[in-house]
């Protein structure tokens, strides 16, 4: 299927806003939340005469090259005797958006941006999340702030929470950190511009690899799928690009997971029933074994999150090329995330690939709603308000929220397998090199490893195992469903 250039991204979002809409999620706003909007006229202006002043921090943001819904800031004060505090600022979105407003209303129908291959269908309108409830660069801004002091092991003996305006001093992204992080690249441009902040973002990257290597010693675990995020040149796309780990990312990850678990504590001892993120021991934990025994592994019999976490820390270091495909396996395996609600005295089922048991969604709340939810919550409870939700009430929430969640989820793959369609379409015949990441009764599936796609083998599947390799041709591209088959080409060299 050849397409003109100029409209690939068009297809793909006409694509795109058919599947949403297929699974429920809006793709405006209501006509109430444009009114509403328009009645907003500036930035929330702190009132609370409660809030610190820390608009002197070296605040810095850290997120992708072009995200302008920057949700938290970070900075590191060194202690005495080797302890670091590390200071997380969450953008109060709740002072714009107010529960049972219109605003409101959209945000708990979708419960998430939806970032497809074609378009960003975002939860709050943008004058919002890219500007005005936004910690944007060089913007003083209301934020709550989550304060951990951490000792030189990784394990944090203090924690507290409060209301703040802050000021993002520099706006970063996580490659071009990363590189300078890692070396040898150049130390991104805005750092030179804050005194100090070159020595506060070494010290944060120190602290989140102690927090790391701490949770990796608990259960935590490493795992790494492939995620590829299409490349378009005037319309046209071109490439697909795999989102890459690295430190600048990690240090978010470590300190936004911490944060969370200070944020669940919090509302816990303050007696406020919580949305948790749960991710419960995996049911299918027989299969995991299972798995993990051709590689010469045996797994405990029970769920044993510090034995798996070996298990791919030791095959990570074996075969780094089919790790994404037992990392995804695994993934599959323990089972989706979910919301749920913990009462005040009851035990949280934890989060297993984490190895946390306190843990909530509460960092990035111009993106998802149950973070703009647990905001309610925490503003609540450092005001000593009632709470703003009742337990049934939340219960609803947990269970919408986790329900919109899978849908967006599938709008985001749906939209990406067509993108990958459009890539691969001039290209029928041709052959790829190949892994086989999955086989069953419903079919068998590959990676080709360049252009990073997978589609399904419908000829020659026959004794296709996991992890093996070889060589595949391709046969369809269908671009409105989303479709890529392939039938085995010949055996490659292993």
């Amino acid at each position: 299927m050849n397409m003109d250039s100029s409209l690939q991204r068009a297809t793909l979002q006409r694509i795109a806003r058919r599947v949403m809409a297929q699974r429920g999620l809006l793709t405006e706003f209501s006509p109430g939340a444009i009114a509403e909007l328009d009645r907003i006229q500036a930035p929330p202006a702190r009132t609370d005469g409660a809030a610190r002043d820390l608009r002197l921090l070296p605040w810095a943001s850290i997120d992708n090259d072009d995200s302008l819904d920057l949700d938290q800031l970070t900075v590191a004060q060194t202690l005495p005797g080797g302890q670091v505090k590390i200071l997380v600022a969450v953008a109060d979105v709740d002072s714009l958006v107010k529960k049972g407003s219109a605003i409101d209303s959209d945000a708990r129908h979708n419960t998430t941006s939806v970032y497809t291959a074609a378009q960003v269908f975002p939860m709050l309108p943008q004058r919002l999340s890219t500007d005005l409830t936004s910690l944007s660069d060089q913007k003083d801004r209301p934020a709550v702030v989550i304060e951990m002091v951490f000792a030189a092991d990784g394990t944090m003996p203090g924690s507290d929470i409060y209301a703040a305006t802050v000021r993002n001093r520099a706006k970063l992204a996580y490659n071009a950190l990363a590189a300078w992080l890692e070396g040898p690249g150049p130390a991104p441009a805005p750092i030179a511009g804050v005194p100090e902040l070159a020595e506060n973002l070494r010290a944060q990257d120190r602290v989140a690899q102690k927090i790391r290597a701490f949770r990796h010693e608990h259960g935590a675990l490493d795992l790494e799928t492939i995620q590829a995020q299409p490349v378009f040149e005037d319309g046209q796309i071109r490439d697909l690009a795999v989102e890459r780990q690295n430190r600048a990312k990690q240090l978010i990850e470590d300190f936004m997971i911490a944060a969370n678990g200070v944020t669940a504590r919090y509302l816990e001892a303050k007696g406020f029933a919580s949305l948790r993120r749960v991710v419960r021991s995996p049911e299918r934990w027989d299969q995991i074994v299972a798995v993990a025994a051709p590689y010469g592994a045996r797994l405990p019999a029970s769920p044993d999150s510090k034995a798996l976490a070996q298990f791919l820390s030791d095959r990570r270091a074996a075969d780094p090329v089919r790790f994404p495909d037992l990392s995804l396996t695994i993934v599959k395996l323990m089972g989706r995330g979910e919301y749920a609600v913990e009462l005040p005295g009851d035990a949280a089922p934890g989060h297993f690939a984490l190895a946390v048991m306190d843990y909530t969604h509460s960092t990035a709340p111009n993106r998802r709603y149950p973070d703009l939810i647990t905001q309610r919550l925490l503003k609540a409870a450092l005001a000593g308000a009632p709470s703003p939700y009742n337990p049934d009430e939340l219960t609803e929430l947990a269970s919408h929220c986790t329900q919109k969640e899978d849908d967006a989820n599938k709008a985001e793959r749906q939209v990406g397998k067509s993108a990958a369609a459009m890539l691969l379409a001039p290209r029928i015949g041709e052959q790829f090199d190949a892994i086989i990441t999955g086989a069953s009764a419903k079919g068998t599936w590959v990676r080709v490893f360049q252009p990073p796609v997978e589609g399904k083998l419908v000829q020659g599947f026959e004794g296709a195992k996991v992890g093996d390799r070889l060589r595949v041709r391709l046969v369809r591209a269908d671009v409105e469903q989303g479709f890529i088959d392939f039938q085995r080409a010949q055996a490659s060299a292993a």
